[in-house]
C-alpha cells in the first residue's frame, strides 16, 4: 500500500552523466582525420586563434566540434593538471533523453542525447563505454523490522539485486524510470579523452599551464591568454572559452570578466570490483542503473546511485555536501567514511556488491549557476570571450550539444544545433529580460 510517487520523487542523478582502446580505433582515427582533410578542402573560416581554458568534457567537446568545422589547427586547449582531472573524470556518465523535458534544458538535453549516440559510432562505443541501459528506482532499508512480503515492482529487479543475503530483506519497492530507448551511459573520462584526441588528431594543441589572465585591447576585444608554467607566457587569441567548471567565475573575476557566481556541490563516489567465488554460480551484473531511496537504521535517508559499467566495475555515488570549492582539482579531499557509507548501501541491495572490493575512492564538485541552468555563450561587453559552465549533474549528458553549439557560434556567428538564448550569460545583467 506504499505510495510509489512518494517513495520515488522524480529527480536528477548526482553525476551527469573515470582507458582502453577498442580494436579498430586506429581505423576510426584515420576516418576522422580523413574527414577533417576533406572538410579542409575549402579554406578554414577566418576566426583567428581560439584558446579553450579547461581540459574537462566541456572544453574537450568544444575542441572536437571546432575541429569538425575545420579550424582544428587554430585551437589550443590550456589545462593546468590533466585531461578530465575533475568532475569529467569522476562523474557517473548517466544519460537520459527526457528527464529535463520540463526545464529550460530540454532542447539541449535531447539534442545532446542524440549526439552521444553519434559519438559512440564515430569514436567507438566500446572505447568510450557507451551503451543503452535500463533504469530502476529501488527503495531499501538498512534493517527490515519484519518480512516485507511481496515487493512492489519485484518483477523488474535483475537477479543480482538480491538484497544483503540473497532473499531481498532490505528492498521494499522498485519501479521503472527508463528503458534502453530513453537512458544510456558512457565512461566520462574515456569520452573526454577521446574527444580531446579527436581534436588533437586534426591539428589542435594541448598545453599544460595555468591560465592567469586574458589580454584585452582598448575596445575590450580578446587578444591573448596569459599563462604560467607552460611553454609560452602569452598565447595569442582572438577568442577564449572559459570552461573551468566550478572554478570559472573565480578565474573570470580575476581576469576582469563579469560572470555570475558559480557554486559547486561536492559528491563522493567509489568504484567497486566484483569478487569472484569459484564455488558460487555466476550472477552477472546487468546494465541496470539503480536510483535508490535508502533509510539507515538510525533514520537518516540517502539516495545513492549505482551504475554498473561495461568493464565489470560498478560506480556508486551520492552523499552531497555544500562545502567550499578548493583552489584546484588537485586539492579535492576524499572522506573515506562517506565512501564506506556508499558501499554499505550498495551491499544492502546486492550480495555481489556487498562482497565487492572498493578500488577507487574519489570526490568532485558539480558546478551550478544562480538559477541552476547552464551558462553558455558570449561574455557580455567583451568581444571574443565565451563561457560554458554551470551544467550541474548533467554536465556529461549536455557536453556534446554545448560544445557543438559553442563551436558554431565562434566559427559561424550563430549556433544552429541548439538555441543558446536560454543559457546566455547576459540573463544575469541587471534589468535583463528573461
Amino acid at each position: 500500500g506504499r505510495n510509489m510517487q512518494a517513495l520515488f520523487p522524480r529527480r536528477a542523478p548526482s553525476h551527469g552523466v573515470a582507458g582502453g582502446v577498442r580494436k579498430g580505433a586506429a581505423a576510426r582515427v584515420q576516418r576522422i582525420v580523413a574527414r577533417g582533410l576533406m572538410d579542409g578542402d575549402a579554406p578554414p573560416p577566418n576566426v583567428g586563434k581560439i584558446v579553450i581554458v579547461g581540459g574537462g568534457i566541456i572544453g574537450a567537446a568544444t575542441a572536437h566540434y571546432l575541429a569538425e568545422l575545420g579550424v582544428g589547427p587554430q585551437v589550443t586547449v590550456v589545462e593546468r593538471d590533466s585531461v578530465a582531472c575533475a568532475a569529467s573524470g569522476k562523474a557517473g556518465g548517466f544519460l537520459a533523453l527526457d528527464w529535463n523535458d520540463t526545464s529550460p534544458v530540454r532542447s539541449l538535453a535531447r539534442t545532446s542525447y542524440a549526439l552521444h549516440a553519434q559519438l559512440a559510432d564515430t569514436l567507438g562505443a566500446d572505447a568510450i563505454g557507451y551503451r543503452a541501459v535500463r533504469t530502476l528506482q529501488v527503495a531499501g532499508v538498512e534493517k527490515a523490522d519484519k518480512p516485507v512480503g511481496r515487493i512492489p515492482g519485484v518483477q523488474l529487479l535483475p537477479a543480482w539485486v538480491d538484497g544483503s543475503d540473497g532473499s531481498r530483506p532490505n528492498i521494499i519497492a522498485a519501479a521503472s524510470m527508463g528503458t534502453e530507448k530513453t537512458t544510456a551511459q558512457v565512461h566520462p573520462a574515456r569520452l573526454t579523452q577521446a574527444l580531446m584526441d579527436s581534436a588533437l588528431s586534426r591539428g589542435a594543441r594541448l598545453v599544460k599551464a595555468s591560465a592567469t589572465g586574458v589580454q584585452l585591447d582598448s575596445a575590450k576585444k580578446v587578444t591573448g591568454v596569459l599563462c604560467q608554467g607552460g611553454p609560452e607566457a602569452v598565447l595569442p587569441a582572438d577568442s577564449v572559452v572559459i570552461a573551468m567548471g566550478p572554478w570559472s567565475d573565480e578565474a573570470a573575476a580575476k581576469w576582469g570578466l563579469p560572470l555570475p557566481r558559480i557554486t559547486g556541490t561536492k559528491y563522493t563516489s567509489i568504484l567497486l570490483q566484483q569478487t569472484m567465488h569459484p564455488d558460487q554460480p555466476e550472477l552477472p551484473i546487468t546494465a541496470d542503473m539503480l536510483f535508490t531511496a535508502f533509510a539507515y537504521e538510525g533514520g537518516r535517508e540517502v539516495e545513492p546511485e549505482v551504475y554498473p559499467r561495461p568493464d565489470g566495475t560498478v560506480y556508486v555515488c551520492g552523499e552531497p555536501q555544500s562545502v567550499p570549492v578548493p583552489p584546484t582539482a588537485a586539492d579535492v579531499s576524499v572522506d573515506t567514511t562517506l565512501c564506506d557509507n556508499l558501499h554499505k548501501v550498495a551491499g544492502a541491495l546486492s550480495t555481489k556488491l556487498k562482497d565487492a572490493v572498493i578500488t577507487t575512492r574519489q570526490a568532485c564538485y558539480l558546478p551550478s549557476g544562480p538559477d541552476g541552468v547552464p551558462i553558455i555563450g558570449p561574455v557580455p561587453g567583451y568581444s571574443g570571450a565565451y563561457v560554458a559552465t554551470g551544467h550541474t549533474c548533467w554536465g556529461i549528458l549536455n557536453a556534446p550539444a554545448t560544445g557543438k553549439a559553442l563551436a558554431e557560434l565562434i566559427v559561424k556567428g550563430k549556433a544552429s544545433t541548439v538555441d543558446l538564448k536560454p543559457f546566455s550569460p547576459a540573463r544575469f545583467l541587471v534589468g535583463a529580460r528573461r
